[in-house]
C-alpha cells in the first residue's frame, strides 16, 4: 500500500513538473538556446557499395512566393523522391524547417491555407526595421514542436548573412525559430536579429538559393528551387517590393554562380506574385507542383546517371589485355594477342 501511494505521488509530481515546463515554454522571458552559426564540415566520403544517392533540397527566398516550395515538395514526394537533407534561405528556411521537422507536404499546405499573416507580423517602429520578427520565431518553434536544428528528422540548415562582415552564415544547431528569423530578416523590413554580439539579416543577400549549404550537409545531388524576383524593368508598387527587388539585384551574380552548382534547378512561375501577396498562396503552391512535375524527367535522369557512375566506380577493374601485334613469319602475317610469345608464332 505504501508503495502504491509513493508511486502515485511520484507520478503526480512528474505530471506537475511537466505542466510547469510546458507553461514556461510559452513565457516571453524564457529564452531557448540560441542557434549556433557553424560552417558545416566537408561531407564525409560516401561508400559507393552501401549508400544510396543522397538528395538535397535547396529552397530559395522570395517572401510570399515561398508557398511554391510546398508544391514542389508535394510533387517530389508523389513521385517517390524524398530529400535526405534540406537547406533554406529566407522563405525557403520557413518551409524547409517545417518539412525537416517531419511535417508532410499536405500538412504544410493545411498550415499555409490556415495561416493568418498578421499573426507573424509584429510591427515595431524605430527599431532598425518595421517588423521585429519575434512572432515569426515563435510561430516556427511552435510548428516544429520546439525541436532544435540538430534534432530535426531531416538534416536542416538555415542560411543568413552576418551584418557586420557580409559573410554567409549556416545555422545547423540551436534554436530553429531564431535561425529562421535571422534567415528571413529582410533588411529595412525586419530588424536585424542579434545573437550574442553579432547581428544577422536575410540570407538572400549572399545566398539566394543555398545550393552550397545543401552540399555541405552531405548531398550528392542537389535540387534547387529558385523563386527569386527578377528585375522587371518597372518600378515596384510597394516599399516591400522595392526592398525585395533590390535584394534580388544584389544577389543576382552570386545567385547565378551558386545555381550553376546545382544538379537540377526548378523555377516555379511565380513572377506575378508579389512579396506580400499572401492571398495568392494557393496559386503559388500550384505553380510549384507544375514546375516540379515538368522537371521530373530531368531529376530521374540525373539520379540514374549518378547511380550508373557510382556503380561503375565500385565495379572491380578488368584485367588489361595486351594489344595484338603482327609478327613477320616470312611469307605470312600472324596476328597474336600475346606479344611475348614470338617464338611460338611461326
Amino acid at each position: 500500500m505504501r508503495f502504491r501511494t509513493a508511486h502515485r505521488h511520484a507520478r503526480t509530481a512528474l505530471i506537475t513538473a511537466a505542466l510547469f515546463v510546458l507553461a514556461a515554454c510559452g513565457r516571453d522571458d524564457i529564452r531557448p538556446t540560441p542557434p549556433v552559426a557553424v560552417q558545416p564540415a566537408t561531407p564525409a566520403q560516401v561508400t559507393p557499395r552501401s549508400q544510396p544517392v543522397r538528395i538535397g533540397l535547396a529552397l530559395g527566398g522570395g517572401a510570399a512566393k515561398g508557398f511554391a516550395h510546398i508544391g514542389v515538395i508535394k510533387m517530389l514526394e508523389a513521385n517517390g523522391i524524398k530529400a535526405d537533407v534540406v537547406a533554406g534561405t529566407s522563405a525557403g528556411s520557413v518551409v524547409g524547417a517545417l518539412y525537416a521537422s517531419g511535417m508532410d507536404p499536405f500538412q504544410m499546405q493545411e498550415r499555409a491555407v490556415a495561416l493568418d499573416e498578421s499573426s507573424i507580423r509584429d510591427v515595431r517602429l524605430f527599431s532598425g526595421g518595421l517588423v521585429q520578427g519575434v512572432a515569426l520565431q515563435n510561430y516556427v518553434n511552435q510548428e516544429v514542436g520546439n525541436r532544435t536544428l540538430d534534432r530535426m528528422r531531416i538534416p536542416f540548415a538555415a542560411v543568413a548573412t552576418r551584418l557586420e562582415t557580409g559573410d554567409r552564415i549556416v545555422f545547423v544547431r540551436g534554436n530553429t525559430g531564431q535561425a529562421v528569423r535571422a534567415s528571413s530578416s529582410v533588411p529595412g523590413v525586419f530588424e536585424p536579429v542579434k545573437i550574442g554580439d553579432r547581428h544577422y539579416v536575410d540570407g538572400g543577400v549572399v545566398s539566394p538559393v543555398p545550393v552550397d549549404a545543401a552540399r555541405q550537409l552531405g548531398a550528392d545531388l542537389v535540387i534547387a528551387v529558385d523563386i527569386s524576383s527578377k528585375a522587371s524593368g518597372t518600378m515596384p508598387g510597394s516599399m516591400l517590393g522595392i526592398v525585395n527587388q533590390s535584394i534580388a539585384i544584389m544577389g543576382q551574380n552570386l545567385g547565378r554562380q551558386e545555381l550553376a552548382r546545382a544538379d537540377v534547378v526548378i523555377r516555379p512561375q511565380v513572377g506575378d506574385i508579389g512579396p506580400a501577396s499572401f492571398e495568392q498562396r494557393n496559386a503559388a503552391i500550384l505553380q510549384g507542383e507544375r514546375a516540379a512535375l515538368a522537371a521530373m524527367p530531368q531529376i530521374r535522369e540525373k539520379i540514374a546517371g549518378f547511380e550508373r557512375a557510382r556503380a561503375a566506380a565500385s565495379a572491380p577493374a578488368k584485367p588489361v589485355e595486351p594489344a595484338p601485334v603482327d609478327i613477320d613469319c616470312g611469307d605470312s602475317w600472324v596476328r597474336r594477342l600475346n606479344p611475348f610469345a614470338k617464338e611460338r608464332a611461326c
